[in-house]
């Protein structure tokens, strides 16, 4: 089985694939930069028994991370755990996508990896949304190739700073506003969050239909809170829960494929 590790800033998301299909259930553990590879070993440990899974099973790995002075760290973790050497997705590390922006090299390795999907599995274009500490909302052309995207704050960084910023505004959970006026400062809150958010991702697709000449073939959300916000838009969007580990997963084994 493979390990397909995501170090993001807020969790560490791991999930095994039996090469088929990422299986449930998908693990989080939260990013700490204070915490040793031993640690991280340990926990994934528990946690991979505590779920059922063999961790002698694992016969290859594979790591994302948006979190470079974390990325060492695992790698540590997952060769203490497995005695394995994890792929970290990077530069030199074949994909399948071409990208064609002005750097290359600074796209981040998740966002590679959700496009691998959209190119292996979507009809294109295709705009993909993950909605975690920053929401991206990135574009793969009818060719299969990156070519950008736009990225604003999260929901959740956005929700905690309004809440820090304004001393008469509670900290509040997400969740469905009971209608776009709100008569409370909660629902208040909650439409702006909700609906806002909603309505940026509409708007910015907007934008990508007008340059990119027409509407995306599939839009796809995936990560955080974006099946809950994202159904409050105006498109038909589909959700796609594991579309990073799978991602990681067919990097690993394109990359398999070049070494063996």
């Amino acid at each position: 089985m493979i390990l397909a590790i995501n170090i993001g800033n807020t969790h560490i998301s791991f999930g095994l694939s039996d090469g088929a299909t990422i299986l449930e259930p998908v693990m989080d553990i939260k990013t700490d930069r204070l915490r040793t590879h031993l640690e991280y070993a340990s926990q994934m440990k528990q946690i991979l028994e505590l779920c059922g899974f063999d961790v002698a099973s694992i016969d290859g790995a594979v790591i994302s991370s948006v979190v470079p002075p974390m990325t060492h760290t695992v790698k540590k973790a997952v060769k203490s755990l497995t005695g394995l050497d994890a792929l970290v997705v990077g530069a030199g590390v074949k994909s399948g996508i071409h990208i064609l922006t002005d750097d290359p090299g600074t796209v981040a390795s998740d966002l590679v990896a959700t496009a691998v999907v959209a190119k292996e599995e979507y009809a294109l274009p295709c705009v993909i949304v993950d909605m975690g500490t920053a929401t991206t909302l990135t574009v793969v052309d009818e060719k299969g190739r990156f070519i950008g995207g736009s990225i604003m704050p999260g929901v959740n960084v956005s929700s905690n700073a309004l809440s820090e910023g304004a001393s008469l505004l509670p900290k509040i959970d997400l969740a469905e506003p009971k209608k776009a006026i709100g008569s409370a400062t909660v629902d208040c809150m909650r439409s702006g969050l909700v609906y806002g958010y909603a309505g940026a991702v509409d708007g910015i697709i907007d934008r990508f239909a007008d340059e990119l000449g027409r509407e995306p073939a599939t839009i796809v959300t995936t990560g955080g809170v974006a099946e809950f916000v994202c159904s409050y838009s105006k498109r038909t969007i589909r959700h796609d829960k594991n579309m990073l580990l799978k991602g990681l997963c067919y990097i690993y084994n394109k990359n398999k494929k070049i070494s063996n």
